[in-house]
């Protein structure tokens, strides 16, 4: 084990081993001759990951070298977006017809597509609920949208936290039953050891 060795008069300097001194400047540290290297904390990189996310969602996860969790969050805020526009566009269509056959015209596409005479294929009623239908799936998937676009945030600013979460393998709790012995009426006391190792 690398340590200072100091003589026992207390006027004398202590020496430094070179090695400990320059290995210390690089952040290793030698406990029980195994080298560990100090992981520096960054306290902006969740503000930074949060950031790189909110401005263009899945960057925050890259930044934090989570590759995997990108592609799942195109897919999540790619599908809802896919959705709103596919609802809006449905609304749209049913909401111009039914505007029109409101006005009294007979030309929309859900009257009679091929000309046979036969009469409206969706009635005016039904353009209603569908119209309806359509907007309320619409407003849900924008809502939906929104919330994965923040809880993609949340997750690259969380991930970006935890990154920085100490698991050492110094770290330790240890409890143990112990027995002692009094010397002067030699009778037993039995107790719990408690260690805590940071």
């Amino acid at each position: 084990m690398f340590a200072t060795q100091a003589q026992e008069d207390p006027t004398t300097t202590t020496e430094v081993d070179s090695l400990e001194t320059t290995l210390e400047e690089e952040g290793i540290v030698l406990v029980d001759s195994v080298k560990s290297k100090r992981k520096a904390i960054n306290p902006l990189a969740p503000s930074k990951a949060a950031f790189y996310s909110a401005v263009f969602p899945g960057l925050g996860q890259a930044y934090n070298k989570r590759y995997w969790k990108v592609p799942i969050v195109f897919g999540a805020i790619g599908a809802a977006v896919y959705g709103y526009t596919w609802n809006d566009s449905r609304y749209d269509r049913v909401r111009t017809a039914f505007k029109r056959r409101q006005a009294g015209f007979t030309d929309d596409e859900f009257y009679d597509p091929n000309n046979t005479g036969n009469g409206p294929l969706i009635d005016l009623e039904d353009l209603q609920n569908e119209q309806e239908r359509f907007q309320r799936d619409r407003d849900l998937l924008l809502l939906v949208s929104v919330a994965l676009y923040a809880l993609n945030i949340v997750d690259a600013n969380v991930d970006a936290h935890l990154k920085q979460f100490n698991v050492d393998d110094d770290l330790s709790f240890d409890m143990e039953p112990y027995i002692n012995v009094d010397p002067v009426t030699n009778s037993p006391h039995y107790g719990m050891a408690m260690t805590i190792k940071f």
